[in-house]
């Protein structure tokens, strides 16, 4: 079902280039027989229409990973700073879902802690829609801000802090699977009390997975292969928790390993004063409208990261 959705994702693309291509054909028609300023105008308009909707399919094409058509899940937390970067992670925040409605994507807020005086002290985005993940991903790192602070009285510029981390929002059921060349099973008379031969056949059951060392057994049972069956979902129980762990492990070091959120770890710089720009440090890309990007717009960061990406993995 999955395959399904992200193909019939692709397909609509398709099919909504193809008619804009069919439309802009049809008034560079027009614009042949009769170039008036009406039509050229609507001209303009549908060749920009064509424009955006490429530009979306290249995105898409550049996401290659398995879990790059998953929804996100977004988390912004404020760096050192007090009020002025509780109230630049909100601003953040308010970016993010007005990305997420340009897009058609819902935003769900799953946790939210807001700030003593302004702003929030943190917050978890779900952003549902197809590919969410593999184009956030693009998000994750310390956003810097540069402007005249409200919240200072003497007018001074400040310089505000404030994290993103975006993690792919897939099932988190985990498929354990057990090996016959990886078990270990032995057989004993169970030791529990008699009863309808219970303690007096081989019926008890020990498995042990040999590459981790874990040892499972079962002799409630009369039968030998309901034993066995038992065991091994024990065995499989004890593997999941395990897998839990080292996940929940490898999450902690990657954690541990996150630069400070403050000067030199940035990775995209907004400044408000003393002039307007938006610049993204890993690609040099940059846009001057800052109160748009601030309102969501920021594909072309997004695009300019994907493609710096994908040139490296061919370099």
């Amino acid at each position: 079902m999955q395959e399904k959705s992200r193909l019939s994702v692709q397909v609509a693309s398709w099919e909504e280039l193809h008619k804009a291509r069919l439309d802009l054909d049809e008034w560079l028609a027009f614009a042949k027989e009769e170039p008036t300023q009406e039509i050229l105008v609507q001209l303009k308009d549908q060749l920009g229409d064509l424009d955006d909707k490429l530009q979306r399919t290249e995105l898409v094409l550049l996401l290659a990973a398995p879990e790059d058509g998953a929804s996100a899940i977004l988390e912004i937390h404020p760096g050192a700073g007090g009020t002025e970067s509780q109230d630049w992670a909100a601003m953040l925040m308010r970016l993010y879902r007005r990305w997420a409605d340009r897009r058609g994507y819902d935003a769900r807020i799953l946790d939210f802690l807001p700030a003593d005086e302004a702003g929030i002290k943190s917050v978890t985005l779900q952003i549902v829609g197809p590919n969410a993940y593999g184009l956030l991903k693009s998000e994750a790192g310390i956003h810097r801000l540069i402007r005249i602070s409200p919240f200072d009285a003497s007018g001074r510029r400040h310089t505000s802090f404030a994290s993103v981390d975006v993690y792919p929002d897939v099932d988190q059921q985990i498929d354990i699977e057990v090996k016959e060349e990886d078990l270990r099973i032995d057989v004993f008379r169970s030791s529990g009390p008699g009863g309808q031969s219970v303690n007096t056949t081989s019926s008890a059951v020990r498995v042990t997975h040999l590459p981790t060392n874990i040892v499972a057994q079962c002799q409630n049972e009369k039968s030998q292969l309901r034993n066995k069956e038992t065991a091994i979902k024990i065995l499989k129980a004890r593997l999941y928790e395990l897998e839990i762990k080292k996940r929940e492990d490898e999450k902690k070091a990657q954690y541990a390993s996150k630069e400070a959120i403050g000067f030199g770890s940035q990775i995209r710089t907004y400044t408000l004063q003393p002039y307007r720009l938006v610049k993204d440090h890993r690609t040099n890309a940059d846009v001057g409208d800052v109160d748009a990007v601030l309102d969501g717009a920021i594909d072309k960061f997004i695009r300019e990261y994907l493609l710096h990406v994908h040139a490296q993995k061919k370099g």
